[in-house]
């Protein structure tokens, strides 16, 4: 995929220009100066010849095959130049011009012209809005970046041209290589999709990295993402985590859910590696590129100074990688080669004065105990201190030790500046400070475990999926978004989900005779289309026993409603089996922009939002991911039983998790559903629906 975008054997510059200074220009130089070896082609019509190659007036000019075409004019003039492209049947246009969706609605209406000319014609876009592409392999750079990076094997590709002349400005100075560097401007046509689909195959990237605003196809990036992501790490800045949500929810799973929390999930579900910063990105990105990935959780620690060494024993121990410990072999081993007051314990410290030798003798042994599955070698420049033969010799240990991974933290800046160029030489990833060497090598383990869990599967149930869209049809005829409490109860219930029985009652006679008929205790709750939550308004009471509660109850909840929302419609008051006591829990879905149902799951009750004991996955779930999810909150030993409760029926709260990740993929109408609290009993007994409601797009 994507040949003729980054193996061009012939480039149009539409917009060349002889003027420095301008785009056009230094498109052209770059590609010049770089040593791109295909044919050339500037077109100006004002133009002879531009760095003494023929210039044409216009595109259609150029005899021969053109594979790619890059564009550097102003936005009112690309649409017309872009038909010549698909006239000329040219494979690839970068646009780089800006001046479309990102300026506006004169914009906007530009870029969807240019959607609308490519459309059937075979033609790929990058762009527009973009700085260009490069391909350090076949030495393209069609861009209008100031420098071109060294060979690497590390693919960048980025929403924000700016992001990606600073990252080149970095990597030029740390002398990072890449095999590729894409901006991706603002997607017209090639996205993130076409790019992991391109970097999965592409033999000179080993790592995909990406800097991301936005995702428009949600189910469709991650059905290729957790494909490339078993072959590559995937690891991704998402910015705009802090944002509100993009609408008010009334519902606990809207008020809880905010605009980043459904990428956090799909990212999650699909082994993409999440990188907090653009500093963590590359971190990461310098760890998977140099470096094996780690056999295990296993890390030592080896260092000339104590405070590091207990900063970094600290990330290990707050992160899910363990502290290794040494055999009788290697602490004998330590005892001989290291001073009397040496720590031969994990972390090792060679102290203060250690040569080049100390260190090297202390690495040896290190890694070669059975127990190490990574290292960390930290550096603090001292008076007596070599950094470069250490360097070095850190360098030649483990080219040695291939399967082990090594990872360094020289300390400081002007003293260790030699030893870092030496160590980057060596392919050892080094960082300025011990935590971020623990962070790379947590996110290296993650991504192993990831790889080596067997991809789960969507389990499906018999359902009376006629019937809950029968409920839908009418409500969306009713112009109803709000279901009531009856029309939720049925489709909950044609899903295979457990409801107490019940009965609405109009008067409190109907609702003694309710309770007589159920049996006692009963619980009463209030039944209106405008109530979402009947306990903030006193609408709920349980544990009732007798006729004369009934009575007083019956007042006493319609009594409320009418107080608290007077406006609301009042349809009368539910008489339910009151179920046994047992564990409280939420499930809820909303809707996701790109990525469709969100599915959350808690502690329930009236302190969720509070608590907010909740963790998200994207519908539709595996039986795995469902059963993560209630591993995952904080509460879950309350669940699981304490100080000899009984566990709770953990198996029924997977079952309804899977039934409704069911219920909300099959029908994308739904936009929110609460079941709170999901009553779930004692092992083997299941789990009940006390309350819900649902939302849907009308």
């Amino acid at each position: 995929m994507l040949e003729k975008l980054f193996y061009p054997k012939s480039i149009a510059v539409i917009g060349a220009s002889r003027q420095e200074g301008k785009v056009g220009h230094s498109i052209l130089k770059n590609l010049l100066q770089h040593g791109y070896r295909g044919k050339i082609y500037p077109i100006n019509p004002k133009a002879e010849e531009i760095f003494r190659i023929r210039a044409y007036p216009t595109i259609l000019g150029v005899q021969g095959e053109i594979d790619l075409a890059v564009i550097a004019i102003p936005s009112q003039f690309v649409p017309s130049v872009l038909k010549d492209c698909v006239n000329r049947k040219v494979g690839v246009v970068v646009i780089i011009s800006a001046g479309f969706k990102e300026s506006g609605k004169q914009g906007s209406q530009l870029e969807r012209e240019l959607v609308e000319i490519i459309r059937n014609s075979g033609v790929r876009v990058l762009g527009p809005n973009c700085l260009g592409v490069i391909d350090t392999g076949s030495s393209l750079n069609a861009s209008f970046a100031a420098g071109m990076p060294c060979r690497g094997n590390i693919a960048f590709f980025s929403q924000s041209g700016a992001l990606c002349t600073a990252v080149l400005d970095w990597a030029l100075e740390e002398g990072v290589g890449f095999s590729k560097f894409i901006s991706l401007g603002n997607k017209a046509d090639i996205d993130e999709v076409d790019l992991l689909l391109t970097l999965a195959e592409d033999g000179e990237t080993k790592v995909i990295l990406g800097y991301l605003e936005g995702i428009s196809n949600g189910s469709r990036f991650m059905e290729v993402a957790r494909e490339v992501s078993r072959k590559k790490p995937v690891i991704i800045t998402k910015s705009g985590r802090t944002q509100a949500g993009a609408r008010a929810a009334s519902s606990h799973t809207g008020t809880l859910t905010g605009l980043d929390t459904a990428y956090e999930a799909a990212f999650r579900q699909c082994g993409i590696i999440r990188a907090e910063t653009v500093q963590t990105l590359f971190d990461y990105a310098i760890a998977f590129a140099q470096q094996p990935v780690p056999r295990g959780p296993n890390v030592a620690i080896l260092t000339n100074a104590g405070g590091p060494a207990i900063i970094a024993t600290d990330a290990v121990e707050n992160s899910t990688l363990r502290m290794a410990s040494f055999k009788e072999d290697t602490i004998s081993r330590l005892r001989e080669e290291l001073p009397p007051n040496a720590s031969i314990y994990n972390p090792v410290d060679v102290i203060g004065d250690a040569g080049a030798e100390r260190y090297e003798k202390a690495m040896k042994t290190i890694v070669n105990d059975p127990g190490v599955d990574s290292l960390t070698v930290i550096l603090a420049p001292q008076a007596m201190t070599k950094v470069k033969e250490t360097a070095e010799v850190i360098s030649k240990v483990s080219s040695a030790v291939s399967e082990k991974t090594v990872v360094a933290s020289f300390m400081g800046q002007l003293e260790v500046k030699e030893g870092r160029k030496i160590l980057s030489s060596g392919k050892i990833p080094n960082y300025s400070y011990p935590e971020r060497t623990i962070s790379a090598l947590e996110a290296m383990v993650k991504y192993k475990r990831w790889k080596e869990t067997p991809l789960g599967k969507t389990l499906y149930f018999e359902v009376n999926k006629k019937k809950a869209e029968e409920i839908f049809t009418k409500a969306k005829e009713k112009g109803k978004a709000n279901l009531t409490t009856e029309e939720t109860r049925e489709v909950l219930s044609a899903y295979g989900f457990f409801l107490p029985r019940r009965i609405v009652t109009e008067t409190s006679r109907e609702a003694i005779s309710a309770a007589n008929s159920l049996g006692y205790p009963v619980v009463m709750k209030v039944v209106s289309p405008d109530i979402l939550h009947k306990s903030d308004v006193g609408g709920v009471k349980v544990g009732i026993t007798g006729k004369s509660q009934v009575v007083s109850s019956f007042e006493d909840i319609i009594a409320n409603a009418k107080r608290f929302m007077p406006e609301a419609l009042i349809l009368g008051v539910t008489v339910e089996e009151m179920i046994e006591p047992g564990k409280e829990v939420i499930l809820g879905s909303s809707r996701d922009p790109s990525f469709g149902p969100l599915l959350m799951f808690g502690l329930g009750g009236i302190y969720i939002e509070v608590l907010k004991d909740v963790t998200f996955r994207i519908a539709p779930l595996t039986s795995d991911e469902a059963e993560s999810m209630i591993r995952e909150i904080r509460s879950y030993p309350i669940l699981k039983g304490m100080r000899g409760e009984k566990s709770s029926d953990l198996a029924a709260v997977r079952e309804a998790l899977l039934r409704l990740s069911q219920l909300v993929s099959d029908f994308p109408e739904i936009l929110e559903i609460d079941i709170n609290p999901l009553m779930v009993l004692s092992l083997g007994k299941g789990a009940v629906v006390i309350d819900s409601r649902l939302t849907i797009k009308i």
